[in-house]
């Protein structure tokens, strides 16, 4: 017998976190098989060890886990997913806000995701047209991990997409059209088959400023908004029973819809509790006060026997729009005119309409009403104009400037003028860092609502773990913590995987080798700076991205390096190194070396 062990792997002398919110201490880890095989204070016999990876003065952390993306559609032409991967995330949910590809097919869902989520309609249906092999959940997981996968994804099933899938997008969108009986057990069935294939749960959406593109049922809001009780009582006796996860997003105009949500969560007597996820938990600049009745409601409902969960991006949700181009303005109803036109110079006509300014003013100055949007136009900073004389000016100083115009006239005057060659920016939420530490320490909170994948032009908040690492770093060196490096740790990995039911989210001997290294000293302002990067899946459309590569020399999917010293490494792009993890199903034999895997439908260029 020999007398040592051989590795795949050896992360020599780093700080290591497990991912439980234990102590972290510093370790060699031995990786072999795609898995942890060892964590020994005592240096690791590398005799016969292909890499040893010198990671002093490193962490070495399970890789993060993002609950809230759309990365539905660039999945299937761009399955590394590097924009996540680069930043230590290791695993993506996929399927929110109601919205999946699971059954729809291409037209339909560029008419769902497009303009909800910001993404250009021709790419949407051209990516479900090229990739989609798939009819049913089951097949759908099969299809996915013929891709060159880089992280692992998991999914919920989109409301929206089961039922424009039943009962046809026309008349899931009608106010006055209820689902049959046989369509809502049609429904009922197609949920239990996605469980059954290792679904997350469902995905459900309430807000009614997301809207359909397209032409048929354009300005409609998403069809789940349209469900009515029964059908909803259907679905969500199969998610308690069995044990899985809704996410919902409530109507923020009516705040009872949030109430109700978090009692339908409460466990009774015979009736096993509802996991439920709700978007979201927002110290929102509009109407500050509710983050505290947000924070009160999940507590009390917890208490009552509810399994109930905010969704919460642990940073400032800062956004930026070209013109008029911006989902907030969907909340006024002069902002969804607008927007409901395609064509551009329909759009200026309508902008320069002295009826259509006056309505837009009305609306604006109408402050104490529910909404996510602080209808402040001197808190809108413009960022770039061919007209360089306003640039880092507010809309409402431009209009002084122009002798005293209102700030909606200065703004409708800039957007007729320069259309998306105007581009501005303004934080709609997450402005108090205070409010932002006590939320990150709530119980009642998850770290996620990310959107990464989605609103491209408009925020990016791909790196959200370790702008909370920042967070919670830089208040520990100020002498004011208020969570520890391993709580946050275990906020961003363990926490999510324990509660959602999947095999990630920690590192200790016999899990996933998922991980990555992170150098605690580059956690500075460079996490929190503007990046732009052509998106080859989306016709080289600039997007916006987070650049920080310096914070994060290597990571590892499965015990596979995929991401080193900023640029993509061994597999990544050519092979599959991540894979569907099935909620509920326990642990799956990470990906073997060398497995191939189907080349993903080339991206459509612009022209």
């Amino acid at each position: 017998m020999p007398s040592h062990v051989t590795y795949d792997t050896i992360i020599r002398g780093a700080r290591w976190f497990d991912g439980t919110g234990g102590p972290s201490a510093v370790r060699d880890l031995g990786l072999r098989g795609g898995r942890v095989a060892a964590v020994s204070a005592e240096p690791l016999d590398a005799t016969g060890c292909p890499e040893v990876v010198p990671a002093q003065g490193l962490w070495v952390l399970p890789g993060l886990i993002d609950i809230h993306t759309h990365y539905d559609i660039e999945v299937l032409a761009g399955p590394s997913l590097s924009e996540s991967l680069r930043h230590g995330v290791t695993c993506v949910f996929v399927g929110s806000c109601s919205l999946s590809t699971v059954h729809v097919g291409a037209v339909d869902a560029g008419d769902l995701f497009s303009r909800v989520e910001a993404i250009p309609r021709h790419h949407v249906i051209d990516h479900v047209e090229r990739g989609k092999t798939w009819h049913d959940a089951s097949s759908y997981v099969e299809a996915l991990e013929q891709l060159a996968l880089g992280p692992n994804l998991a999914a919920f099933l989109g409301h929206s997409d089961v039922r424009t899938a039943v009962m046809g997008l026309d008349r899931a969108t009608r106010p006055e059209v209820r689902a049959t009986p046989a369509e809502r057990g049609r429904m009922q069935q197609l949920l239990t088959d996605a469980l059954d294939a290792g679904f997350l749960g469902m995905s459900a959406q309430q807000l009614l400023f997301d809207k359909l593109d397209g032409e048929v049922c354009r300005s409609r809001t998403l069809p789940s908004t349209y469900a009515a009780g029964a059908e909803m009582r259907g679905l969500r006796r199969i998610l308690r029973r069995r044990g899985r996860a809704l996410q919902a997003g409530p109507d923020a105009t009516h705040p009872h819809t949030i109430v109700l949500e978090a009692l339908r969560s409460i466990g009774l007597p015979g009736r096993a509790a509802l996991k439920t996820s709700l978007l979201s938990a927002a110290d929102i600049k509009a109407i500050p006060f509710v983050i505290h009745l947000m924070r009160g409601l999940a507590a009390v409902v917890n208490r009552l026997g509810a399994d109930f969960r905010w969704q919460h991006l642990p940073v400032p949700f800062e956004v930026y729009a070209d013109g008029i181009d911006l989902v907030i303005f969907e909340e006024l109803g002069a902002g969804a005119a607008a927007l409901h036109l395609s064509e551009k110079v329909a759009r200026d006509e309508l902008m320069r309409d002295p009826a259509y300014r006056a309505a837009f003013r009305k609306e604006y100055e109408t402050k104490y009403t529910p909404r996510v949007w602080h209808r402040d136009f001197f808190d809108a900073e413009i960022v770039a104009c061919p007209d360089e004389s306003v640039i880092g000016r507010s809309f409402g100083q431009v209009g002084v400037e122009r002798g005293g115009q209102h700030p909606v006239d200065a703004f409708l005057d800039l957007v007729v003028e320069h259309g998306t060659d105007l581009r501005w920016r303004t934080t709609v939420s997450g402005h108090r860092p205070q409010v932002l530490r006590r939320l990150a320490a709530e119980r009642g909170v998850q770290m996620g609502f990310s959107d990464a994948g989605a609103h491209l032009r408009n925020m990016a908040f791909y790196n959200f773990g370790l702008r909370l690492l920042k967070h919670v770093r830089d208040a520990e060196q100020e002498g004011t913590p208020f969570l520890t490096p391993e709580q946050a740790v275990h906020r961003l990995t363990g926490e999510l995987a324990d509660w959602y039911d999947i095999d990630a989210g920690h590192l200790r001997v016999g899990d996933r080798a998922d991980l990555f290294l992170l150098d605690p000293t580059r956690l500075d302002a460079r996490v929190e700076e503007y990046a732009e990067e052509p998106c080859e899946q989306y016709g080289d459309l600039s997007r916006m991205v987070n650049r920080n590569d310096e914070c994060v020399p290597l990571v590892m999917v499965g015990g596979r390096a995929v991401w080193r010293d900023g640029a993509p490494a061994g597999p990544l792009g050519r092979e599959r190194t991540g894979q569907f993890l099935r909620a509920g199903q326990g642990p799956v034999p990470p990906v073997p070396a060398s497995t191939p895997s189907a080349a993903p439908a080339p991206a459509v260029r612009a022209g």
